[in-house]
């Protein structure tokens, strides 16, 4: 096992991977964690788009920080977890952003066809710095 250059990090980290996103519950249970679309660019923020009123959305403003994890499933193995801390909160989530994100996952026309769907829902956009980064590539052992 070896962990990723920095340009390498970025890269899987920009790459198309569905999250799992982890959040201070501050209540005495365990952090909130849960799968999630996301978008990044290499030397950028992440960005994140949910509806407000979510469990999520109020963790994440409360908490100010949180933690992605984004792995490859099927050999050879690797994985990214970023530490972040909240750096700009946006309500209603600009409409571009969450075009972008939602055709990250599901193509032009899927993307913007998932975002009409949504058209009259509240949504609000987290931007993430990218603060502690730890990885691990274990093609060596494939």
């Amino acid at each position: 096992m070896k962990a990723f250059t920095e340009a390498e990090r970025q890269e899987f980290l920009a790459a198309k991977h569905v999250a799992v996103l982890s959040i201070d519950s501050a209540d005495g249970r365990p952090p909130a964690s849960a799968p999630i679309w996301y978008d990044y660019t290499p030397g950028g923020h992440i960005r994140i788009n949910t509806g407000p009123s979510t469990r999520k959305a109020r963790l994440i403003e409360r908490a100010g920080a949180v933690t992605l994890v984004v792995q490859r499933e099927e050999p050879p193995y690797q994985y990214v977890v970023v530490e972040g801390t909240l750096v700009e909160t946006t309500t209603p989530a600009p409409l571009d952003a969450r075009e972008a994100i939602a055709i990250r996952y599901l193509g032009e026309e899927g993307g913007r066809a998932f975002v009409r769907s949504l058209d009259g829902q509240e949504s609000v956009l987290f931007t993430i710095r990218p603060d502690r980064w730890l990885s691990a590539d274990f093609s060596d052992e494939f």
